[in-house]
């Protein structure tokens, strides 16, 4: 079973308690070249690189029927629904599996929320070998428990960690193991609209070593944290600062991926913005238009979340939801997907049209000014979405449909319903909702 591509290094696994910028200019059409060339056999392709050994099924397999609980012996008391912070207070377990090379998955445990002990030469605090996850679980009116697509979560969590050559697994069984913590601590859940369980799966590298390779040894682990609603004294609606002297993600990079890695340097610019009035980055990324000839600022993200923007067609007036297209520089969300397939299914058929495209703040700004920008949202599982009222942008504010006396545009909140009901169990028997 032992991987001969990782057990040529030393290792030692580290277990938990209970187990004893500067800004390089891109070369012209680099983004079009690496977006549109098609990979061969020795060329890979740059949105989905991974390990060699990320799909070798004896590597992946989780044994669920192994899982042992140890339940705490000191249970804490909720905290009460209006003092809850994003974050802060957490569940009284956590959900813990070990991975070596030799051996693959070992048998999961529950166990009592607990410090991780770490060896200070363990590879993950020196070279961020780091990946993971945000989802929630939702109480409905019946007191049932609900995840939403799960799935989706543990293929972006696989497609992750395949990227910086940690180990993947089973999402169907690490599925069934995050129901069974849920279950556990259930009580931790508000039953009440806004409110959820907040779930971090998280995997790190775990070999003691300062060699730099793949590691050898790895810990999946996940916590949970109770969360009420994101505005929780109604929408706010949020201004952003076009950024263009900090870039988040590139083309061969790892923007599409879900490391910690990719957070950290992104505050910096943050508080930069904050300084400045504006309470998010809008990320920008400079690329020659291959129909023009011109170099545009092209949009991708917004801070930690996904962009999408409601365009009137200039000779139609036809409504139009854009967002950036998934091209190795933007993160796949959960949400995004749920509010692109939304979207096709139930404002196409009242005329919208609905794209995953290259847009630039040229094409925005232009729409703005002549009114044809309807709205500009984020979206992200904190959230679901966030409206936005103002881009700054080379010395001005680019407005972006919002009358002054609303928070919040007509498809926004509609998205928010939609996907909320889903997500509540209100529209009865939807796929996306997996009761637990």
């Amino acid at each position: 079973m032992a991987s001969p591509l990782r057990t040529l290094l030393p290792r030692a696994t580290a277990t938990t308690k209970h187990l004893t910028r500067h800004y390089r200019r891109t070369p012209q059409c680099l983004f079009q070249h690496r977006l549109y060339s098609t990979p061969t056999p020795s060329t890979p392709n740059p949105n989905r690189l991974e390990a060699p050994d990320a799909s070798d099924p004896k590597l992946q397999h989780i044994d669920t029927s192994a899982l042992t609980i140890t339940r705490t012996t000191t249970p804490k008391t909720p905290t009460p629904h209006n003092e809850l912070i994003f974050g802060r207070n957490f569940t009284d377990h956590m959900l813990t599996l070990e991975w070596t090379a030799e051996s693959g998955w070992l048998a999961p445990n529950i166990t009592p929320y607990q410090n991780l002990s770490l060896d200070p030469a363990t590879c993950v605090l020196h070279y961020a070998f780091e990946a993971f996850e945000g989802m929630k679980a939702y109480k409905d009116k019946q007191g049932n428990v609900r995840l939403f697509r799960p799935d989706k979560n543990m293929a972006r969590l696989n497609r992750s960690v395949a990227r910086i050559a940690l180990p993947t697994f089973e999402g169907a069984k690490m599925i069934e193991l995050i129901k069974e913590f849920c279950r556990l601590d259930e009580r931790f859940i508000p039953q009440a609209k806004g409110y959820s369980l907040y779930l971090r799966p998280n995997m790190i590298g775990t070999q003691r070593t300062l060699g730099v390779g793949p590691p050898g040894s790895a810990l999946l682990y996940m916590i949970a944290s109770p969360v009420g609603p994101y505005y929780p004294t109604g929408f706010k609606a949020i201004s952003l600062e076009a950024t263009t002297y900090a870039v988040r993600a590139w083309p061969g990079g790892v923007g599409a991926s879900k490391l910690g890695a990719n957070y950290a340097p992104c505050i910096v610019p943050q508080m930069q913005a904050a300084r400045r009035g504006f309470q998010q980055n809008l990320w920008l990324f400079e690329d020659v238009d291959p129909e023009t000839g011109r170099k545009e600022d092209y949009v991708t993200e917004v801070g930690t979340m996904n962009l999408f923007a409601c365009i009137k067609d200039k000779k139609t007036g036809q409504p139009e939801l854009a967002t950036a297209p998934l091209d190795g520089t933007i993160l796949e969300g959960v949400v995004r997907d749920s509010i692109l397939t939304l979207a096709r299914e139930r404002l196409v058929p009242q005329g919208w049209a609905v794209n995953e495209r290259r847009f630039t703040m040229r094409e925005l700004v232009e729409a703005s000014a002549e009114g044809r920008l309807m709205e500009v949202f984020g979206s992200g599982t904190a959230a679901v979405v966030s409206p936005v009222r103002s881009i700054g942008y080379q010395g001005k504010l680019v407005q972006c449909g919002l009358p002054e006396d609303k928070e919040v545009g007509p498809v926004t909140l509609q998205m928010k319903d939609w996907i909320e009901g889903i997500q509540y169990g209100e529209e009865e028997g939807h796929e996306w909702s997996w009761k637990v």
